[in-house]
């Protein structure tokens, strides 16, 4: 039997896919996000998505829709919102805004789970915010739960992830049960100084997405964001596992029924000529001057990707580097490369919200890495899953806000605005994105 994994504030699924690929099967995800929702739903096939915010849920309503009944939950994980910091003389935790931290206790303990994993921003760390640290340490403790002291934040780089990117790790495990170690690091940053000596290089930018064919060569990536196509050059061995070119490239997660021979989340952005040649002005490694943009270096890693805005907050495109050889920025496929997503791994259609999943979710070698030592502190041997499965109907990643919600039968979450839709809508998309790089240049 695989461990059982549950999955909360889900976004697309960088923990969900890097705890498969350990050897867990992720049984629930729960996200209020619709879009995400339709995104985890393609993805996970078999998991049962809760498009529903925690606050509304409890342990039951969870074990119910995963159909667990009694069964053991190994695991809940996942990254709650943390806002809250300003009343001073007031425990952080009463603050309403983090109301949903406490709904991550309160779930880990109505479902029994033998093991947590919290993850969330390093800013957490730092400062003022220590004091919601040790407030919520006392609030897995009162839960009946140990925590892995003293907390760290990883690296992704660090786990063969070409981009440095730090997430702050919470562990612990159910009182009377071994705690999980944090994972050592495995590889030294690709264009900085050795850190740890006896480690290799993880892989380089060039190394992630060179093999990639350029999106700018396919007029119909202008209206879609897959086209199929032969031209992928000779992969580095990190990208030929993105492609899935060997068994191993699995590890222990569940094969997916894909095509590799087409080429997915890759819609073109138009930028002027004014723009590209600002972008070919500019050193590897650096900030474009205007656009503020960074140009990716082809032996080092990628900067921090971000998510953007939601559309409660404006709806801002998150901004994506400069690739290293064209004169463009990167595609959602290429976000996709540098965070360590595998080329089955399929996104929301449009550039605005395919980004802001890959933004928000945690690097699935990192969550590997974390949930490999969950599993050793289980005492569990990983097994593969004998047999593949299908992907998802790709209606999943076309719809814009209003439909998902009406697709999972929610009401569209209140105050936030979405970006469009369908060729027609992208094509806009594009429109605005060069008329914003115009107005700059």
């Amino acid at each position: 039997m695989r461990p059982v994994g549950i999955d909360l504030f889900a976004g697309a699924g960088g923990l969900s896919l890097g705890f498969e690929q350990a050897g867990f099967d992720v049984r629930a995800a729960v996200e209020i996000d619709p879009v995400h929702c339709a995104v985890h739903e393609f993805n996970f096939p078999n998991t049962a998505v809760l498009p529903h915010s925690v606050e509304h849920l409890n342990g039951d309503d969870i074990r119910r829709a995963a159909g667990l009944g009694d069964a053991k939950v190994d695991c809940v994980f996942g990254g709650a919102p943390c806002q809250g910091f300003s009343l001073i003389g007031h425990r952080v935790l009463d603050d309403p805004r983090n109301r949903l931290v406490l709904d991550f206790v309160r779930i880990v303990r109505e479902l029994d789970a033998t093991m947590f994993v919290f993850e969330n921003v390093k800013g957490l760390t730092v400062g003022k915010h220590r004091k919601f640290l040790q407030e919520l340490e006392t609030a897995f403790n009162t839960a009946g739960y140990d925590v892995r002291l003293p907390w760290k934040v990883l690296n992704a780089a660090h786990y063969g992830v070409p981009q440095s990117r730090e997430r702050f790790i919470l562990m612990g495990a159910k009182k009377g049960h071994p705690l999980p170690d944090y994972p050592a690091p495995q590889t030294n940053i690709s264009g900085k100084p050795v850190k740890f000596p006896e480690l290799p290089f993880g892989p380089s930018c060039e190394e992630a997405i060179g093999d990639l064919p350029d999106a700018d060569s396919y007029r119909t990536l202008h209206a879609s964001d897959a086209v199929p196509t032969s031209r992928f050059g000779e992969p580095s061995a990190y990208a030929a596992e993105m492609r899935c070119l060997g068994n191993d490239s699995w590890h222990y997660g569940h094969v997916r029924d894909w095509d590799p021979a087409v080429l997915t989340s890759s819609a073109r952005t138009e930028h002027t000529d004014i723009s590209r040649r600002r972008f070919a002005a500019t050193e590897p490694g650096t900030v474009e001057p205007i656009s503020r943009f960074f140009k990716l270096a082809p032996g080092g890693v990628s900067n921090t990707l971000r998510a953007g805005t939601d559309g409660a907050r404006g709806a801002f495109t998150s901004p994506r580097p400069i690739h290293y050889r064209y004169q463009r920025c990167i595609t959602v496929r290429e976000m996709a490369r540098l965070h360590g997503f595998p080329d089955w791994f399929r996104f929301h259609v449009t550039k605005w919200h395919g980004a802001r999943q890959i933004g928000n979710a945690v690097p699935p070698p990192l969550a590997r890495a974390i949930a490999e030592q969950i599993i050793a502190a289980l005492g569990v041997k990983p097994t593969r899953p004998s047999a593949p499965i299908a992907l998802g109907d790709t209606a999943l990643l076309t719809g814009d806000m209003t439909d998902a919600a009406a697709y999972f039968g929610v009401p569209a979450p209140s105050g936030r605005r979405d970006r469009k839709s369908g060729a027609r809508k992208r094509r806009q998309e594009d429109i605005e994105a060069e008329l914003q790089q115009a107005a700059n240049g």
